[in-house]
């Protein structure tokens, strides 16, 4: 593609390595007492993210080096070995389960995630089908089932782990790229009352999930079991108030709430840091979707469009419930935050996802 290419978008990097480096502090904190308790060593979470960080940090800034399109001509081949790796998870004695989970492939020491990884190839994906197709994406049977069919097979796999937010997420994010390539909205109020169906069919399949809903409902009626995640995460968010308790301070993080350091770091965030705390991580993660909205209206072409789109609604969606969870807004789902919760494979990822996006930025005109 005959373009010149620019430098990345600055401001987008600087959001990014902020909300890095907030995770990692807050990763240190949240689980200096749990790691101390379990293996003897406070940096032992702390150490591994550092790793991971670093990872990624080469990984996004070497991505960003390589032309966008680059993905389109591999999109095909990156999803086979996407859904060669989930199932390989359903294996027994390959994939490893974890929390009544089999989500992870162990490698060495360390494990993958490719339901993660699974996220980022269905964009690349779906952004070069809904390109190429761009004049059939207004036809039922010739742009919407082709474009969703990979979309459910994908997840009816991530299901069978099972892993309803990581499957939630990659929906969410192809039916926003879907809808923002020109597809009838009367078609997807069709797809959409099956697809509250099936949901429901999915929570009422599982009685774990039933709990879920009725303890986000009420999570007060078994404080102790189903509950329990939420009142603890409502108990350190709440005595934070406006300046917080001050940096490692945090009394929820002794053993009351499970694991601080994943799916609920922001209640320890916002327990030690309090609403200044909190406001200030969110108004990072709105400065990272602003950048990307912008690169995405500026994308010279339709794929570098539909890729910055479906990278940045990746983002917000798991913001939104990773927030909405912790807030006691939604049912608990075990959606990471992006950069702040402890995890190789979503932090990798999201990293690797800002590199794709940088490199967008250098072809975009905005």
């Amino acid at each position: 593609m005959p373009l010149k290419k620019s430098t990345p978008d600055f401001i987008l990097i600087i959001a990014t390595l902020f909300l890095l480096a907030i995770g990692l502090i807050m990763v240190y904190s949240a689980s200096a007492v749990w790691a101390t308790y379990k293996f003897d060593d406070s940096f032992f979470f702390a150490k591994r993210q550092l790793l991971f960080a670093g990872v990624g940090i080469i990984a996004m800034f070497f991505i960003m080096n390589i032309d966008y399109w680059t993905w389109r001509t591999w999109a095909k081949i990156i999803l086979i070995i996407c859904f060669v790796m989930l199932l390989m998870v359903l294996v027994p004695g390959v994939g490893m389960v974890r929390n009544g989970s089999r989500s992870w492939i162990g490698v060495g020491a360390f494990s993958i995630q490719p339901s993660e990884f699974m996220k980022l190839a269905m964009i690349a994906f779906l952004a070069k089908f809904l390109a190429e197709r761009q004049k059939y994406i207004t036809s039922f049977k010739k742009g919407l089932v082709p474009s969703l069919s990979l979309v459910f097979i994908a997840f009816g796999l991530i299901m069978l782990q099972p892993d309803l937010g990581t499957g939630t997420v990659m929906v969410g994010t192809c039916i926003i790229m879907i809808f923002i390539s020109g597809a009838r909205i009367s078609h997807f109020a069709g797809l959409g009352i099956l697809g509250v169906l099936g949901f429901v069919g999915l929570i009422l399949s599982a009685p774990y999930r039933i709990k879920r809903i009725t303890s986000f409902l009420d999570p007060w009626s078994d404080p102790l079991v189903s509950g329990f995640q939420i009142i603890q995460s409502l108990y350190a968010i709440g005595p934070g108030g406006l300046f917080g308790l001050g940096l490692g301070q945090s009394r929820q993080k002794f053993f009351y709430l499970p694991e601080p350091q994943t799916d609920f770091i922001f209640a320890i965030l916002s327990e030690e840091l309090g609403f200044i705390g909190g406001t200030l991580v969110l108004l990072l993660f709105a400065l990272l979707l602003w950048r990307g909205i912008r690169i995405a209206l500026g994308a010279p072409d339709l794929y570098g469009s539909f890729l910055a789109v479906g990278i940045i609604s990746m983002i917000a969606i798991q913001v939104m419930i990773n927030i909405g969870v912790v807030t006691g807004l939604m049912p608990v789902t075990g959606i990471t935050l992006p950069f702040l919760s402890y995890g190789g494979s979503s932090l990798t990822l999201m990293l690797m996802a800002v590199g794709v996006l940088l490199n967008i930025s250098r072809y975009s005109r905005y």
